[in-house]
């Protein structure tokens, strides 16, 4: 019989049957966790792995199929492998029983229950089928498959029939045709098995499918974005200090004093200012858990990252070195007229006096600004609109606390060293942010160090700075705003020396704090309606440029707000 895998170079072997099982459920989210090697947990992940602990000790050994299994009738075997080149598949089988009459039986433990009627779910079906079809092909009489739904905690029987073996080899064609394609399958169109899938906040279907299609009459997509993770990150800035892991916990000291105990599980990046030192011990485990480790100067550069292996979304760096120039400059437009119509946003909502002809000119600068004929015109018009923009800028701030803020108008924005307190925040906090993009655009697959608009230097991420133009105003400035005015900060707060002035520790933290407020702040989502807080807006907004890069989407939308 010939075999459903194609003959095609870079495939693997085998595929899982529990990967089969996905392509049932969903084709894209087979392609995005088997092909592309993407992954997310959720409490349904998290509650099939507490019921399978039972089954996952290997026990007990199943008689070869030459001998007389009657013999060895009510033998139990636990989690063993099997393997078929001629399929191309392998699978762990949770249990395989010997009956009286010396034919076996596969029990697949399941979370959950079966369908209305007490028939399995087409996905789970077909996974204990395989295992049938494994265990004859190996030399057993297997008659039916039974699958143990932890629910109802009762057995349903799967009949194991030629029909349906067959069924299974075309499925299998199906599966490796779409594991050989360069793009992954289109998502779902309001499949009520998109809300409980544990990859939603990676595939965005109804983001994506709407817009896809909104040349057409504009649908509201669901809210079936997953939740946002209640990970947050741990900022270390007293120096000297070490950090250390113990029993689950990453844990702050210096000379001998607890400064900070946190559990891993609520931590989603590290980030060291200036002299912190960091064990092995703790690479080792954050590396595990994928969580990344961010290094600032004192002053509060963003200097660097690490984490563990590089993303394996190889599709998107490809698309990524390989986008067309124009392509790259369209979506550079997009991004540059974002920043400009937030700009403007935040001068009309904010401003104490009337910005007089700036908005006007912001108006068409934003409205240049996407279709730019080059990037040197495109550079003009955000150079123009900076400039307009933040010769307004203090008329946002209240003075308070001593707080000297007219030094900024006669100084600009300026850095390297900021000669003056708004400067140092505005740079603190854009490094922040800086930081923050170029963890979500590296967890995303993304190498934060090619941009589409700002040039590659050596250790500049220029994507990261690129994703923030949008979100400059609405997150970083406002952060400065509200730490000015509402007399988070003070003019103690600040150190000059040489021309330059910086933020001091109790500066910092109050920084950190606000701009962590901000993050944490929910607003209406500008494009899909749904509330979603801008930690979650950054994600959302690299995985769309991620799906336009990659072909799925025709256009780049900029993140705006009105």
């Amino acid at each position: 019989m010939t075999s459903p895998r194609p003959d095609l170079p870079g495939l693997p072997e085998t595929v899982p049957a529990r990967m089969v099982n996905e392509f049932v459920y969903c084709p894209r989210l087979f392609y995005l966790e088997w092909v592309q090697g993407r992954f997310a947990t959720s409490d349904d992940v998290e509650e099939g792995l507490y019921v399978h602990r039972v089954v996952d000790e290997p026990g007990g050994d199943l008689p070869p199929p030459e001998e007389d299994l009657e013999r060895f009738a009510g033998r139990t075997s636990r989690s063993f492998w099997l393997t078929s080149r001629d399929l191309g598949v392998s699978a762990k089988i949770d249990i395989v029983e010997v009956g009286i009459d010396g034919a076996v039986t596969p029990v697949d433990y399941k979370k959950g229950s079966p369908d209305r009627r007490g028939t399995p779910w087409p996905a789970d079906e077909i996974q204990s089928v395989l295992q049938a079809l494994l265990l004859r092909e190996t030399g057993y009489r297997v008659d039916q498959a039974e699958i143990w739904y932890a629910e109802t905690r009762k057995r349903v029987v799967v009949p194991v029939s030629d029909a349906r073996l067959a069924a299974v080899r075309e499925l299998l064609g199906k599966l490796w045709r779409t594991a050989a394609s360069d793009n992954a399958p289109p998502p779902l169109e309001d499949s009520p098995k998109c809300p409980r899938c544990s990859l939603v906040g990676l595939c965005l279907p109804d983001e994506i499918n709407a817009l896809r299609v909104r040349e057409r009459a504009p649908r509201r997509p669901r809210g079936v974005m997953a939740a946002d993770p209640d990970s947050r990150p741990v900022y270390v800035m007293e120096q000297g200090a070490m950090v250390a892991v113990r029993r689950g916990r990453l844990e702050v000291f210096k000379e001998r004093e607890n400064l900070g105990s946190y559990r891993l599980i609520d931590i989603s990046q590290v980030c060291l200012y200036g002299n912190v030192t960091v064990t092995p011990q703790v690479m080792r485990e954050l590396f595990a858990r994928e969580i990344p480790v961010c290094w600032f100067s004192y002053g509060g550069w963003f200097s660097g990252m690490a984490e563990g292996l590089p993303g394996r979304h190889v599709d998107l760096r490809r698309a990524q070195y390989t986008t067309p120039h124009d392509r790259l400059l369209t979506v550079a437009g997009r991004m540059i007229e974002g920043k400009i119509r937030n700009s403007r946003t935040l001068l009309r909502r904010n401003s104490r006096v009337s910005p007089g002809q700036t908005i006007e000119q912001l108006r068409d600068l934003a409205t240049a600004a996407a279709s730019p004929a080059g990037y040197p015109s495109l550079l003009g018009f955000e150079g123009t609109a900076a400039r307009l923009y933040f010769s307004q800028f203090t008329a946002m701030l209240n003075a308070t606390n001593g707080l000297d803020i007219t030094a900024f108008d006669r100084n600009g924005r300026a850095r390297r060293p900021p000669p003056d307190p708004v400067n140092a925040l505005l740079s603190f906090v854009y490094a922040l942010l800086v930081k923050d993009l170029t963890v979500t655009l590296a967890t995303v697959g993304f190498d934060p160090f090619v941009g589409v608009y700002h040039r590659p230097r050596y250790g500049r991420p220029a994507l990261a700075l690129d994703l923030a133009e949008e979100f400059r105003p609405l997150i970083a400035d406002s952060t400065v705003i509200q730490l000015i005015n509402n007399g988070e900060i003070r003019s103690s707060h600040f150190t000059r020396r040489a021309g330059g002035c910086q933020l001091d520790r109790d500066g910092r933290r109050a920084a950190i704090s606000a701009y962590e407020r901000r993050m944490s702040h929910e607003i209406k989502h500008p494009v899909f309606g749904y509330r979603v807080n801008y930690r979650r807006a950054l994600d959302v907004q690299a995985r769309l440029l991620a799906a336009h890069l990659t072909g799925e989407l025709p256009e780049y939308t900029a993140f705006t707000t009105r």
